[in-house]
């Protein structure tokens, strides 16, 4: 079957934080909204007709997940990324970022230190915080256009207040793919220090052609053995609003730590059509994924050919993953305020704000480009007009 990811599908009115949200946000609603990392495509068919035949049955009551819930991700991590995981390391969590946080209080105590490695997806920085924890920035560096660890850094920082790190694989917003090599001498440094790795791997599926996702639990047993993996279908197939994902955690040890934190607070229930959208997903969705790829693709080079003909004051960092593009915009010399006053008044684009990704984000806009490619068309037209006028 061929899937239209043209089609322009109406978000406003339903709740729709990345619509309904903007003028609280930006100050107006009249922006392209382009910042809250889900895609304006829908929903997969077959996610949908499963949620509605559950629908059907007049009775929403309590749930279990089936052994099919799980199987259905064993199969398809298996499939997509060679990464072979059994039932029994896999926990239920209700969205990756209340993933991260259980590991946080499962893993460390407060004023504990916890690494991260900015400019890095916001909300590292408040489960860290939030929880009473220190942070310790190990920064990217960015030479050349790419970005890397800086792990010489971090084995400077490194004390035995260290607990933990949060790693963003593949890294939101640089777009960065870590590579097995990468992976494996940061775990080195980790495992010789006992730190528990956390990793962010909701990205995973979403890797733009010529490029291959590596597991960091499944480069090695000893790895694997300290590493909290947090993956979901939810920026796969547009499921964000399910709060539905897992933990990958093969040390029962750790696994039982972890778990203590689900069971504590309530939260390992779940609900039916999260159960029934991963399940459905995971089962039937690799060539909707495929094609979804191709057209994710399609965009990121639309982008760099207008960047490259009308805006070559604009930098794209070369994205290896995800559909969130990093913008270095510092060209334009605008101070971080202007900048964000510029996107939202002038050019009328609703996009992140570099600075909120922490260190290394000034001068830098985070572009969603998951969406029709007449949407991103008119948004860059209209970026073009706006600096045309400068």
């Amino acid at each position: 079957m061929e899937y239209n990811f043209d089609e322009i599908i109406p978000r406003e009115e339903t709740d729709c934080f990345k619509y309904d949200y903007r003028k609280e946000y930006f100050g107006t609603s009249e922006v392209i909204p382009m910042w809250v990392a889900d895609m304006d495509f829908k929903t997969p068919d077959f996610v949908m007709a499963a949620i509605r035949k559950r629908a059907g049955h007049e009775i929403l009551g309590y749930s279990i997940r089936s052994d099919g819930f799980y199987s259905s991700a064993i199969d398809w991590f298996s499939h997509r990324q060679q990464w072979m995981i059994e039932k029994d390391w896999l926990l239920f969590t209700p969205g990756v970022v209340p993933a991260l946080s259980f590991a946080v209080n499962a893993f460390s105590e407060p004023g504990d230190k916890i690494i991260l490695q900015p400019p890095v997806y916001h909300p590292f920085f408040h489960v860290i915080k939030g929880n009473g924890r220190e942070i310790i920035e190990n920064p990217l560096r960015l030479v050349n256009g790419r970005y890397s660890m800086d792990l010489d850094q971090l084995a400077a920082q490194l004390d035995k207040k260290v607990r933990m790190i949060l790693i963003s694989h593949p890294h939101n917003p640089v777009g960065r793919l870590w590579q097995k090599e990468e992976l494996r001498d940061l775990a080195s440094l980790c495992m010789e220090n006992n730190i528990i790795m956390v990793s962010d791997e909701i990205h995973s599926d979403l890797i733009l052609p010529g490029h291959k996702h590596t597991p960091l639990a499944s480069i090695s047993e000893e790895i694997a053995g300290m590493t909290i993996t947090s993956v979901a279908p939810s920026k796969t197939f547009n499921l964000a609003g399910m709060s539905t994902s897992l933990a990958v955690i093969s040390n029962e040890r750790l696994r039982r730590r972890f778990s203590s934190q689900l069971e504590r607070a309530h939260l390992w229930t779940g609900n039916i059509f999260g159960n029934i959208a991963l399940e459905t997903a995971y089962r039937e969705g690799d060539d909707w994924l495929n094609q979804l790829i191709m057209y994710l693709s399609g965009n990121v080079e639309y982008l760099k050919s207008f960047l490259v003909k009308e805006l070559p004051q604009i930098r794209l960092i070369e994205p290896e993953a995800t559909y969130l593009m990093w913008l270095d915009m510092s060209a334009l010399g605008m101070n971080d305020e202007e900048l964000k006053k510029f996107m939202i008044e002038k050019a009328r684009l609703g996009c992140n704000d570099g600075p909120s990704f922490g260190t290394g984000g000034s001068g830098f806009q985070r572009m969603n480009v998951a969406c029709p490619r007449a949407v991103l068309k008119k948004a860059l037209e209209q970026l073009k007009e706006a600096i045309d006028q400068l």
